[in-house]
């Protein structure tokens, strides 16, 4: 997340409009460089964590899940809220992995962090690699994640599918393109 001058905006006051599970939205109330007061509303999460999961051979973990915000199913990386309290990002990436896919990682390691949707929401997404996952017993929640499909993508395969406009979920794309520029042997 970006730190440090705000060029002359600052905020005024903070107000929690509407509270439900892990969310809320906020408005907050700022002073523009020229004077000007104005208002913004934005959703507040305490975050999420999305998982590149690689196989020995070079296979990603993907899952096509329904998200209700696109009365659809999209095709992502596996990820999950940060919803325990004071859990380490990467102990979540793990925790989240399993529950999702059954896939355990022998390695996690961070890639960075995604901005979901800054003029919507303060989420930030850390984002992990995980290396030579191996299928194990995976513990659904939800009714989205009960219906969800996981599948095994050739690395290459996935990267073209970003390129070509089939993954399209912002994390997963940053993921995956961060996995091709860190891990040159997955291609």
């Amino acid at each position: 997340m970006n730190q440090g001058d705000h060029k002359g905006f600052a905020s005024t006051d903070l107000d929690v409009v509407h509270s439900w599970g892990m969310f809320r939205l906020l408005r907050r109330t700022i002073r523009g460089p020229r004077g000007d007061v104005f208002e913004r509303t934005y959703v507040s999460t305490p975050g999420a964590v999305g998982v590149v999961a690689i196989t020995s051979d070079n296979h990603i973990v993907l899952v096509s899940q329904y998200r209700s915000s696109f009365d659809d199913y999209v095709l992502e990386i596996p990820a999950g809220m940060r919803d325990v309290v004071g859990e380490d990002p990467a102990r979540t990436a793990w925790r989240e992995l399993v529950e999702e896919t059954g896939y355990i990682p022998g390695t996690v390691e961070h890639l960075g962090s995604c901005l979901s949707s800054p003029g919507v929401t303060d989420s930030v997404v850390e984002l992990f690699i995980a290396r030579d996952v191996v299928e194990g017993d995976s513990a659904p929640e939800g009714p989205e994640e009960l219906d969800m499909t996981v599948l095994l993508v050739p690395f290459a395969e996935a990267l073209a599918m970003v390129e070509q406009g089939e993954i399209t979920d912002a994390k997963s794309v940053v993921g995956i393109l961060l996995t091709t520029r860190r891990f040159h042997d997955l291609g």
